[in-house]
């Protein structure tokens, strides 16, 4: 049987908390029927059924002939055993048991699943009442089959938003790095079946942090914008409760209009934008905290928060230690490494450095040149003042904040990503991040490894990328999963599920950082290539835009180093070269000595010389 595709048309309303919110196009959904990979005789009438990859969604049935016993069936995302699903998988890990009459030769039966409370009432998104009620599964179960299996059609019914598959790719002579990119890539695709970015199966809710990683793996995958904007915009409604995933939101709206050169979402949602930076809650020496009394229910109420006893606080990163959860974990320290929470958080005034520089941009690109003096201002106090209470001179690394002496990986990696940490401290937080190792959540990966790379420390960040301990993107394909986990194993996180894609940060780390692919002009005028590509013998990647595809290959020789880089109709470039080089060859001519090369749209030649 072959897979088939049909476009889902429909019309509806997404509700959220109960109100409808979004008109989302009759085109935006797909439905998919993906035959079994394989099929396995248990016993009698039992067989096992493997379609591959998880997706959200149901089973469709079509039979020859009419079976008038019901069929038990059983839908899981993990194996307790070789051809045996999990019954008992733990966590909100995926399993269901029920039962199917297929009364009707030659007429598709979809299998009615029974509804989860959590994940199917308001405030979770809702999805269209034409989808039924759908689950992440791989694995399916038959029992009590009267009749030959080769008299029915078995299909995974798997709903997810409008993705071309065809618009981006990776390779590379890693084959660990390519197993991560498509495990993240098929996250991307799985999880978009609600039409907003939301934080996996369990409670289908939006949060930013979660849509940041999101976002911007999604947009090296495909140049469909639409889920991002309609996600971003719904976080102006419905913010969530921690101080740094309300500091994400200038940054969802700074990279989409980056990706998508949509000016007017920056223009129509700034006064809210500025808001969210919680400028409003700075004391004298320009730095910020949660616990601040300026954080009351009007200043909460003004953020758009519903209900103005909303407690914001920060989090710095999930989950917290033993001591809070109550879980047992393997790491009692949870994904904080020790994070000391005090009030002036290092971790959260780095993120509000960050959202001063972007609402700099954004003024800039808004014309709003005063507002680009007052961010840019406010920005530069805030990074002396940070550099001088919050960065252990003597030491030189940076504490978690004000009245504690613990050093963490947190306290360190977000300065270092956010271009904080002066020349001269570089060197001691570089290595000290690197002595941390994966102190840190699926989450906290993204951020430690933009640090790393911003850093030009690819070799670290690379060996993180394809690490194989229980602290790795390795270890979720390992443990059987076809998605990316909500953490790294079930031992750090015990109520984790298997579909959470704000464990995708290698697919934007391989587009944005070990390739160096970015926009420098909105809707990728321009473009700045900076390929970090380490120990690679050979990579190609091809990464879509508003403007087409941009298209790299790369082989690496004895002495040379060959770059291809296809650039589209209308889009200029920069290609930055490594350190160290003998001489360039640019588009078959030798170059002089620089630090970077201007591309054309079309095929660009770069042959490095290295002895």
């Amino acid at each position: 049987m072959k897979n088939i595709t049909c476009l889902l048309v429909l019309l509806f309303f997404v509700k959220s908390r109960g109100q409808d919110y979004f008109d989302i196009p009759e085109t935006a959904f797909q439905t998919v029927l993906n035959a079994p990979v394989d099929v396995i005789q248990k016993g009698e009438g039992h067989y096992f059924i493997d379609f591959g990859k998880s997706f959200f969604g149901t089973v469709q049935i079509l039979s020859k002939v009419a079976q008038n016993d019901s069929l038990i069936l059983h839908l899981g995302e993990k194996l307790a055993a070789p051809h045996t699903i999990d019954r008992n998988p733990g966590g909100s890990i995926r399993y269901q048991k029920t039962k199917l009459r297929v009364s009707q030769p030659n007429t598709p039966i979809v299998l009615s699943l029974p509804a989860n409370k959590k994940n199917t009432s308001p405030p979770a998104i809702q999805l269209p009442s034409t989808f039924g009620v759908i689950m992440p599964f791989r694995y399916l179960e038959i029992e009590n089959l009267k009749i030959p299996i080769t008299n029915i059609e078995i299909f995974q019914k798997a709903f997810h938003y409008k993705f071309n598959d065809e618009a981006s790719h990776f390779s590379s002579s890693n084959t660990v790095l390519d197993a991560v990119w498509d495990l993240c890539k098929h996250t991307i695709k799985a999880t978009s079946f609600t039409g907003f970015y939301v934080d996996g199966d369990r409670e289908r809710l939006p949060y930013e942090a979660d849509a940041y990683i999101n976002q911007l793996s999604h947009y090296c995958l495909d140049n469909e914008y639409s889920i991002g904007k309609r996600t971003n915009q719904y976080f102006l409604d419905h913010p969530t409760w921690p101080t740094e995933w309300l500091l994400h939101t200038v940054l969802l709206f700074y990279h989409d209009f980056m990706y998508s050169g949509d000016v007017q979402m920056l223009a129509r949602n700034y006064e809210a934008l500025k808001r969210r930076t919680l400028f409003d809650l700075e004391r004298e020496d320009g730095l910020i905290s949660s616990k601040s009394k300026k954080m009351n229910q009007a200043f909460v109420s003004k953020l758009g928060f519903k209900n103005p006893q909303t407690r914001i606080r920060d989090i710095v990163d999930w989950p917290p230690g033993q001591q809070d959860t109550g879980w047992k974990l393997k790491n009692e320290a949870g994904e904080r490494d020790g994070y000391e929470m005090v009030p002036i958080n290092t971790v959260v005034n780095a993120f509000y450095y960050r959202n001063l520089v972007l609402m700099s941009k954004i003024a800039g690109h808004l014309d709003k040149n005063e507002e680009v003096v007052f961010w840019s201002t406010k920005a530069e106090k805030i990074k002396r003042t940070l550099n001088t209470k919050l960065l252990d001179k003597n030491r030189g690394i940076y504490i978690d904040g004000e009245g504690t002496e613990h050093a963490s990986l947190h306290a360190n990696m977000f300065p270092l990503a956010f271009g904080l940490v002066p020349e001269e401290h570089k060197k001691t937080v570089v290595a000290f991040i690197k002595s941390r190792g994966m102190a840190c959540s699926v989450y906290g990966a993204q951020y430690l490894l933009e640090a790393l790379f911003s850093a030009e420390e690819a070799s670290c960040a690379l060996a993180l990328l394809t690490a194989k301990h229980d602290r790795s993107w390795y270890n979720m394909i390992k443990i059987g999963s076809t998605m990316t986990l909500e953490a790294w194993d079930p031992a750090y996180k015990p109520n984790l599920d298997w579909n959470h894609a704000w464990g995708t940060a290698p697919t934007n780390i391989i587009g944005r950082r070990l390739w160096g692919i970015t926009p420098t002009e909105p809707g990728f005028k321009s473009v700045q290539i900076k390929p970090q590509l380490v120990d690679l013998q050979y990579t190609e990647i091809k990464l879509p835009t508003s403007k087409g595809s941009i298209v790299c290959h790369y082989r690496k020789g004895d002495s040379k180093q060959l770059f291809e880089v296809t650039l589209p109709v209308n889009m200029k470039g920069t290609f930055i070269l490594p350190k160290g080089i003998l001489a360039v060859e640019f588009n078959e001519k030798m170059g002089k000595s620089t630090s970077e090369l201007h591309l054309k749209s079309g095929l660009n030649s770069i042959l490095i010389h290295t002895q």
